[in-house]
């Protein structure tokens, strides 16, 4: 689909977050409670033609207010992306989006500069405004907006063995649901596998390590969810690799098997991840 064409791994600055990264990020989320002041910014846009269609693609940032961030987050979305969000939002959210205004579609003159740079400023604005308002900043339609494509890219990626770029999509997927503070999803599980199971197959185990180890202290608080087992049969055997310690995990594990969770029939982290529906 038009909306992940523009994945690619030479657009991910910074794809390989380090282990230590990205328990500093979750950490720092973890922490906050209040909403960080997000800003959206359009870095750039271009024309891109296609067979008989030509559009614009805007590439945005999400920036924390007040900080600097290294590795960012970016989509690129293209105006039929924003229209159909506004149009998800505006069915459920009508009193909220009264006063939220939307560029009009231009019949002639859209791939004018002048167009282009109004249009941008408008995208800016009009996300910083959903971000305002608490239900919509909350809603799954607009957190979707942002990571939904980015993950479906990065699970094809995984699916077809190309784990470098897929690691890189993963990992953009990490950073974007970060800023939007939603580090306790299932989404966010997810995203997590896919970065242990991308980076173990790049060889990369200290950091596969870290995911898992990640995953783990968020599912700490639950008995049972479908990537406990898968999770800890991972960390188990990485621990082992690299030598770290793994009694924990296998305690735990060893609750599950006396719990009756048929341990043999669990599907390994990379199973969950390809079969995992992403609608």
């Amino acid at each position: 689909s038009p909306g992940t064409e523009w994945v690619s791994a030479a657009e991910r600055p910074g794809g390989s977050l380090l282990t230590r990264q990205l328990q500093e990020l979750w950490r720092r989320s973890r922490g906050s409670l209040a909403p960080q002041r997000l800003l959206f910014e359009v870095t750039s846009a271009s024309v891109v033609s296609e067979r008989s269609s030509k559009y614009v693609l805007y590439t945005i940032y999400l920036i924390r207010s007040g900080q600097f961030d290294k590795a960012p987050a970016t989509i690129a979305r293209r105006y039929s992306d924003f229209e159909q969000l506004n149009r998800r939002l505006r069915c459920r959210f009508s009193c909220d989006m009264a006063s939220i205004a939307f560029p009009r579609k231009r019949l002639r003159r859209n791939f004018t500069a002048e167009t282009i740079a109004k249009r941008s400023r408008a995208f800016e604005q009009f996300l910083s405004h959903l971000h305002s308002i608490d239900e919509i900043r909350r809603s799954p339609e607009f957190l979707e907006f942002f990571f939904l494509p980015d993950l479906q890219a990065a699970q094809r990626l995984t699916c077809t063995g190309m784990y470098r770029e897929a690691l890189a999509t993963w990992a953009n997927a990490y950073r974007l649901q970060d800023r939007l503070g939603v580090c306790s999803s299932g989404r966010f599980l997810l995203t997590l596998a896919g970065l242990a199971v991308c980076h173990q197959e790049l060889d990369q185990l200290s950091e596969a390590h870290g995911c898992c180890e990640q995953a783990l202290q968020l599912l700490e608080a639950q008995g049972s969810h479908p990537l406990l087992g898968p999770f800890l049969q991972a960390h188990i055997h990485l621990a082992w690799k690299v030598g770290k310690d793994k009694r924990r995990s296998e305690a735990r594990l060893q609750d599950l098997r006396e719990a009756g969770l048929p341990l043999q029939q669990q599907p390994s982290l990379k199973e969950c991840l390809i079969k995992e529906p992403l609608e």
